[in-house]
């Protein structure tokens, strides 16, 4: 497999079908630094990232979608068709769920998902180690205070 590595704002074709890609997320100001975030691409999905890790976290923590999407302040359909593209994108489901009914429903992340998740942090953790310095240096570029969320 060909990792190429290329910040969010590239607009430059991956030569292969897989690409890591690097975006950012404020710390907050008074920490004056970037954490940098790392997403797969697969084609035009994104099998996981940032977002897709802490909903199954969440889902392995609850044993409901619903429930994770609800600590994720989400739709129980955005955290559905989260959890659709992760299981489309890998070889084996990484969410694993139960009909509702009398008995109730519920989801659980199977083994395979888990290691899904494992390494997908071990790579973020690689990740920043390696652009540690850049972000420190790119951090010089940017403005003094991040834009608001909200317009005033």
């Amino acid at each position: 497999m060909i990792v190429d590595a290329r910040i969010v704002a590239s607009c430059a074709p991956a030569p292969s079908r897989y690409r890591i890609v690097f975006s950012h997320n404020d710390i907050p100001v008074m920490n004056d630094s970037l954490q940098p975030r790392l997403r797969v691409l697969f084609g035009h999905a994104i099998p996981i990232g940032p977002g897709k890790a802490e909903l199954l976290e969440h889902i392995a923590e609850t044993g409901s979608i619903s429930a994770a999407a609800r600590r994720m302040d989400m739709s129980y359909r955005r955290a559905w068709l989260l959890v659709d593209t992760m299981n489309q994108c890998f070889k084996s489901p990484v969410v694993e769920t139960a009909t509702g009914g009398k008995g109730g429903g519920g989801a659980r992340i199977s083994d395979f998902g888990r290691e899904v998740l494992r390494r997908y942090r071990e790579m973020e953790i690689k990740a920043a180690q390696a652009v540690a310095a850049d972000m420190e240096q790119f951090s010089s570029l940017l403005a003094a205070i991040p834009p608001s969320s909200t317009p005033d």
